[in-house]
């Protein structure tokens, strides 16, 4: 079981560190708003990965083979929705309301229930994460004959190599935030995040 934990350790790794659009977004989030906001959405990206960490160790090839076909179509989806994100939050940086609170008041993304629930789905739609813990749940051979208790600590391994990668991003960007006060540090935090999720999702689609 420690075999399968210490695997779960590195899969949880492997799939985290490379830095994508989601990592941009959680780190903007953090500066502009809170560790606490920051923290939320990185423990929706880590429950994403959790969640296909246990469908690749139970189901193996079989569900990675049935989330193939639409793999394409959900990429597609996640990235006109970051697309979406990133104008939003350019917007509101550009516009702000009259009287609207400086950490933005829990709309959007702003909040840690809002924070959690939409980065986790966003993540989600990342199924090529489940072919990804699926083809090492087949290389380490554990789906011939599936045991619960080395799937769970798979699992677990996995989705602490997650939530602490993405924390540590989360508390970056809390730092950032805090050397860049005031409504322009704000603001520059808000466009440069902006324009990397943006540009993140662009080379998503022209990679299809």
């Amino acid at each position: 079981m420690t075999g399968a934990f210490l695997a779960g350790l590195v899969a949880g790794y492997g799939v985290a560190i490379p830095v994508g659009a989601i990592a941009v977004l959680i780190l903007g989030l953090s500066a502009r708003t809170s560790f606490r906001v920051g923290a939320a959405a990185a423990l929706g990206v880590a429950t994403a990965d959790g969640l296909y960490a246990a469908v690749a160790a139970l189901g193996g090839a079989a569900l990675a083979a049935v989330i193939a076909p639409v793999a394409g179509p959900m990429r597609l989806v996640a990235a006109v929705v970051l697309l979406a994100i990133a104008a939003h939050t350019a917007w509101r940086a550009l516009r702000p309301r009259p009287g609207a609170a400086t950490n933005g008041g829990g709309r959007g993304l702003e909040s840690p229930a809002r924070a959690f629930s939409g980065v986790l789905a966003l993540t989600l739609l990342n199924p090529a994460t489940v072919v990804y813990f699926a083809a090492l749940v087949l290389g380490r051979g554990d789906t011939a004959d599936p045991d619960a208790w080395a799937a769970g600590a798979f699992v677990a391994g996995a989705f602490i190599a997650s939530a602490s990668w993405q924390l540590l991003i989360a508390g970056g960007g809390t730092l950032v935030g805090r050397v860049l006060t005031g409504a322009r540090g704000r603001l520059v935090t808000a466009l440069a995040s902006s324009a990397i999720i943006a540009a993140l999702a662009v080379a998503t689609l022209l990679a299809r």
